[in-house]
C-alpha cells in the first residue's frame, strides 16, 4: 500500500497525473492508462544527464526518479492505476504553496506535453493552450507570471498574442520560441518587439536545460 500511495504523489509531482485526468474524461480510460505507461519514457530521455552538463548531478537524482516511478508503474494493477486517475482530490500542501506559474502557448501535441511536464517537474505551476485564442482565454483565467509562446500559429498568432495581452498587463513576461524566426512577414514585428520588450528567444529545436536556465534566470530578475 505504501508503494501505491508513493506513486500517486510521484505521478503529481512529475506533472502526469492531471494530464492523464484530462485523457480519461475527454477521450478514454485506456487512453490515460497509455499515457502514464509511456510518458516517462520520454522525460526519462529529456533530463538525459548529458544534457544536463551545468547540473548533471540534478539530472542524475531526477533519472533516478524517474526510474523508479517507472518501476513502480510497471508492478501497478491497471485498475489501481485508475483509481488514482479518477480520484479528483488535490495534495493540499501543493495547493498552499506559491509557484511562479508559466503558460505554454504550443499548437504541436507533444511539445505541448514535454513542456508542461518538465515545467511542472522543475517546481512551476504549468498549464498549456492549444493556440493564440485558446492562449489568451487560459490567460485571463489563470492569470500567469510568464507565457511562453510559439511564435507562428493558425488564427492568432503569438506576437498578436502578447500585443493582446500586454493592454491588460503591460508589464507580463513572454518568451517567444519558433522554429521560423526568418520569416519575412513576421520578422520586422518580432524584432520590434524584442527590441523594445526584451522578450528572450527560443529557436525550435532547444534543449529543454536551456530553456529552463532562461526560464529561471527570467523570473528571476
Amino acid at each position: 500500500m505504501k508503494s501505491g500511495i508513493d506513486l500517486e504523489k510521484e505521478l503529481n509531482l512529475l506533472g502526469m497525473l492531471d494530464k492523464a485526468k484530462e485523457i480519461y474524461r475527454q477521450i478514454s480510460e485506456e487512453a490515460a492508462l497509455s499515457y502514464i505507461k509511456s510518458s516517462y519514457r520520454l522525460l526519462s530521455k529529456i533530463y538525459h544527464p548529458d544534457l544536463y552538463q551545468k547540473d548533471r548531478e540534478k539530472a542524475e537524482e531526477i533519472q533516478k526518479k524517474i526510474n523508479h516511478v517507472a518501476s513502480v508503474i510497471n508492478r501497478t494493477p491497471d485498475y489501481s492505476l485508475i483509481e488514482y486517475i479518477k480520484k479528483d482530490q488535490k495534495d493540499p500542501k501543493q495547493e498552499s504553496t506559491k509557484r511562479w506559474k508559466v503558460l505554454v502557448v504550443e499548437d504541436e501535441f507533444g511539445l505541448q506535453d514535454v513542456l508542461r511536464s518538465v515545467l511542472t517537474m522543475e517546481g512551476y505551476d504549468a498549464r498549456v493552450a492549444v493556440d493564440g485564442l485558446n492562449g489568451y482565454k487560459v490567460f485571463r483565467e489563470f492569470k500567469p507570471d510568464l507565457i511562453i509562446t510559439d511564435v507562428v500559429m493558425p488564427h492568432v498568432n503569438g506576437i498578436e498574442l502578447i500585443q493582446k495581452i500586454r493592454k491588460e498587463r503591460p508589464q507580463i513576461r513572454a518568451i517567444f520560441m519558433s522554429g521560423f524566426f526568418g520569416v519575412k512577414r513576421l520578422k520586422k514585428e518580432l524584432d520590434e518587439e524584442i527590441i523594445k520588450h526584451g522578450y528572450p528567444t527560443l529557436s525550435k529545436p532547444f534543449r529543454v536545460s536551456h530553456m529552463l536556465d532562461i526560464v529561471q534566470d527570467y523570473l528571476k530578475n
